[in-house]
């Protein structure tokens, strides 16, 4: 990801309010977004389970959540690019091709980049909104810098804490943060049921349960402490003129400026 990050620069602006748009024209579509949206809510039951274990350190559960994303991302790019994502990539970047396939294996790299270096280096805010519509579903990330609100749960990590802390306290800052994590894992299990319910098995339900539904998830850091927000969020219906037809980039929608107004505090978006 290095050598990615090089190559790609901090001029692009292939992230900056936009999302991914990928039709539904059949159940079969619709089974497989079923699919990979309870493989997202299993992968966060999963990071619940890392974070309740007293023995499992805090970044073993990011570096789960990060190798999951990581494994969707792949599978994505191999679904709509082909197993030759990382070359159509540089393609789209040096101006040999302008087409939807370059600009999402782009799109999905610079995710990947971007949550990489957030979980191992920077401080980013990291909100990840998926939207249902009738005809078509939508995958946006925003990276910002700034605050996430006060009804975010939160939690501590005493391996992010640089503070030279006497012996007497040691212990007791490692009990609370022990604390605050199995509150995080259960408000994260109580809220990965949004997001299968948002995305119903299209053999198990009505068609009218496929119209309109999606979440968002917000993750940030501020040194050791670690914010969460999980929640469902109402599309707007008057987003797309037009159906879709294929997949491709799209602007953000008025969804995330209303996220970003209820969640985070004087965010600037990191472009």
């Amino acid at each position: 990801m290095d050598d990615w990050r090089q190559r790609l620069g901090r001029g692009t602006d292939i992230l900056a309010r936009q999302a991914v748009r990928v039709p539904l024209p059949d159940v079969a579509a619709e089974r497989t977004l079923h699919e990979n949206m309870h493989r997202i809510a299993d992968a966060g039951d999963r990071k619940a389970e890392l974070l309740a274990d007293p023995d499992v350190p805090l970044t073993d559960a990011y570096e789960y959540e990060l190798d999951e994303m990581s494994q969707g991302f792949k599978h994505r790019l191999q679904q709509l690019v082909g197993e030759e994502y990382h070359a159509v990539a540089d393609e789209y970047l040096r101006g040999e091709r302008d087409d939807w396939i370059g600009a999402l294996a782009v799109y999905y790299q610079e995710c990947y980049c971007r949550l990489q270096e957030r979980f191992t280096v920077d401080d980013d805010i990291c909100v990840l909104t998926v939207l249902r519509y009738p005809d078509s579903f939508t995958v946006n990330f925003s990276f910002f810098d700034g605050d996430v609100t006060g009804d975010a749960i939160r939690y501590e990590s005493a391996k992010h804490d640089e503070t030279d802390l006497d012996a007497r306290y040691r212990d007791r800052y490692h009990a609370e943060c022990q604390y605050s994590q199995r509150k995080a894992a259960e408000y994260i299990r109580e809220r990965t049921s949004l997001i299968r319910a948002a995305f119903p098995d299209p053999t198990a339900s009505h068609a009218r349960e496929w119209q309109y539904g999606g979440f968002v998830h917000v993750t940030g850091r501020d040194g050791p402490v670690f914010s969460e927000v999980l929640d469902s969020v109402t599309p707007d219906p008057d987003r797309f003129d037009e159906p879709a037809t294929k997949p491709g980039l799209v602007p953000e929608g008025p969804e995330v400026e209303r996220i970003k107004g209820e969640f985070l505090d004087e965010a600037e978006l990191i472009v």
